[in-house]
């Protein structure tokens, strides 16, 4: 299995801290975001190589960062050649863009590099060996306001996906979809006829409900927190939970 850690955006909403600096090698309580996110994926045996998809703006950042890590998986920091907000590929086109740098003939794990959270990744790769289908993951979001800001997903009793809103006005559930998804080895050529369809592709998300319409997709439900750090009130935020810790 390989990892995709999709830290190529520009964080304009972090302005002026990231204007410069990249978002996911922000400080967390005396690590990275990325640092953070990485701790949990050393955890997963089968990963054995992690891709940092970045852009050019940020490339020698992550490649400085890379260097001084002691890991035993091997990171490679791929640079997408975007250097401006209104240039870059987005989430999916960047996914595309590692699968054909790099060509990993493998299955594939997708994480945002400004998110954090509380569960193992190692449960999350559990349930999707027992699934045996492409994975998304889902968690209980009880603020209706905030829900509205996110992908929502319904599932039936076996995590089996039957409905997807895309930040609905009237979401039909509260189960919160973050971006932390498990593709299967055969799923990934069907990520460049998403774009070649002319589907937009700025967020990851945006893959799964024209993925639905193909595919069988469950949902991996977990408890605890996830920390999506997108301004500079919640990146305050995170930093004082952590620090707590």
């Amino acid at each position: 299995m390989k990892c995709i850690l999709l830290a190529a955006g520009y964080a304009t909403r972090l302005y002026p801290i990231t204007k410069n600096f990249p978002k996911p090698l922000l400080e967390v309580a005396d690590n990275t975001i990325l640092g953070h996110i990485l701790a949990k994926i050393e955890k997963v045996d089968e990963i054995d190589m992690v891709y940092v998809v970045t852009n050019d703006a940020f490339y020698n950042h992550f490649r400085e960062w890379a260097s001084d890590l002691k890991t035993g998986k091997k990171i490679v920091v791929v640079n997408d050649g975007t250097s401006t907000n209104e240039t870059r590929l987005g989430a999916v086109g960047d996914i595309r863009y590692v699968l054909e740098q790099e060509n990993p003939d493998d299955e594939i794990m997708v994480l945002a590099g400004d998110n954090l959270f509380d569960f193992e990744l190692t449960d999350f790769v559990s349930f999707y060996r027992q699934a045996g289908t492409d994975c998304i993951s889902c968690h209980v979001i009880d603020d209706v306001e905030r829900i509205k800001r996110t992908g929502v997903v319904e599932i039936d009793e076996n995590g089996l996906v039957v409905g997807f809103q895309e930040k609905p006005a009237e979401p039909r559930s509260n189960l919160g979809v973050p971006p932390f998804y498990l593709y299967k080895k055969e799923t990934l050529p069907l990520i460049s006829q998403f774009l070649d369809e002319g589907n937009k592709g700025d967020a990851p998300g945006h893959f799964i409900p024209w993925l639905l319409r193909k595919k069988e997709v469950k949902a991996f439900r977990f408890e605890g927190q996830r920390y999506d750090i997108g301004t500079l009130e919640s990146y305050e935020e995170v930093k004082r939970i952590f620090e707590k810790r």
